[in-house]
């Protein structure tokens, strides 16, 4: 006759720590730096939902540090993405950051060249239109 084992329970997942509001603020700085401009509604969320804010910010810094691309470039695949949904908001918050990155209206515009390729005209276009709005150069 064989032996039965009892059934192991699996223990609750346990919520991430909440971390302190100025401890989030220095978190806000630092993607800023990484990344630029941070939008408003990710800057609300430290108030309105700071378990929310601590679990995206782990995923923000898992995303943008420099692994085998560097920020810069992945700064100009953001860009080409937001111009190819045409996601006025999205491009522009990637473009006001990408100047603190030293990217360079050539690079966007390259950048964006491929998005015109796989995208087509519509979303060069709309990406250009803001690239020569936001980086006046």
């Amino acid at each position: 006759m064989a032996v039965k084992k009892p059934m192991m329970r699996k223990a609750p997942a346990k919520k991430p720590a909440v971390k302190k509001a100025a401890t989030r603020g220095k978190d806000l700085k630092g993607l800023e730096k990484k990344i630029g401009k941070v939008p408003k509604f990710f800057k609300e969320l430290t108030t309105n939902d700071p378990e929310m804010f601590d679990l995206v910010m782990k995923f923000e810094n898992h995303i943008w540090d420099d692994g085998k691309l560097t920020r810069k470039t992945k700064k100009l695949i953001a860009i080409a993405i937001a111009a190819a949904l045409r996601d006025q908001h999205a491009v522009r918050a990637q473009l006001a950051g990408a100047a603190s990155l030293g990217v360079t209206k050539a690079e966007v515009e390259e950048a964006l060249r491929v998005t015109f390729l796989l995208s087509g005209m519509p979303a060069y276009v709309y990406g250009k239109a803001q690239l020569d709005e936001v980086m006046k150069k």
